[in-house]
């Protein structure tokens, strides 16, 4: 089962670093993600969505190798791959996978222009080192269907990066400090 994340940012540049950051991390098999898309409001108000796939080019090229094989059946390869060609794009224009478009459209409009959502649906994550990869950006859970722990993980990730910094500093002071010797009292033994 998958598992969604909706967050909004103050930029698009944050969310889009984001979802790079996310897509390096499901390279390293850290997370394993169905969709991650970001979503941006202009000024006149224009939601766009901002697919990581693009199923219409995938589609397209499918659709020529497939076309071109089924041409060849019939001695014609070319008209084959141009028939192919058309059917795959508009069979990806018309495909929606991962998180439903309308349903990120009509989330998006209550951000300000300007400002970006990202949309990640996820079938698997290594919890704790993908928190880690993602200190350092700052943004806003507006939706997610997280275990309740996993939600305020993210959520004190997210929060403040300037925090969190400062914490990670002092653990990192604490640890480097030298232990102090302890000393050893052997037990006394008495004569009789």
């Amino acid at each position: 089962m998958s598992t969604l994340v909706a967050l909004a940012f103050n930029d698009e540049k944050t969310a889009f670093d984001m979802r790079e950051k996310l897509l390096s991390m499901q390279k390293e098999y850290l997370i394993e993600m169905e969709d991650a898309v970001v979503v941006t409001k202009s000024a006149e108000g224009k939601v766009k969505l901002h697919q990581a796939v693009n199923l219409t080019a995938t589609g397209a090229v499918g659709g020529t190798f497939w076309g071109m094989l089924i041409g060849m059946l019939f001695l014609n390869p070319l008209l084959g791959a141009a028939v192919g060609a058309g059917t795959g794009a508009l069979t990806g224009a018309l495909t929606d996978i991962g998180v439903d478009d309308k349903f990120m459209k009509d989330l998006a409009t209550s951000i300000d222009s300007g400002h970006a959502m990202l949309f990640v649906l996820v079938r698997r994550a290594t919890t704790d080192k993908v928190l880690e990869g993602l200190k350092g950006f700052q943004g806003t859970i507006i939706q997610t269907s997280l275990a309740k722990d996993q939600e305020e993980q993210l959520r004190q990730v997210l929060s403040a990066p300037a925090i969190q910094a400062h914490i990670d500093a002092q653990q990192a002071a604490a640890n480097a400090m030298p232990a102090v010797p302890s000393v050893v009292v052997p037990p006394s033994t008495s004569s009789q």
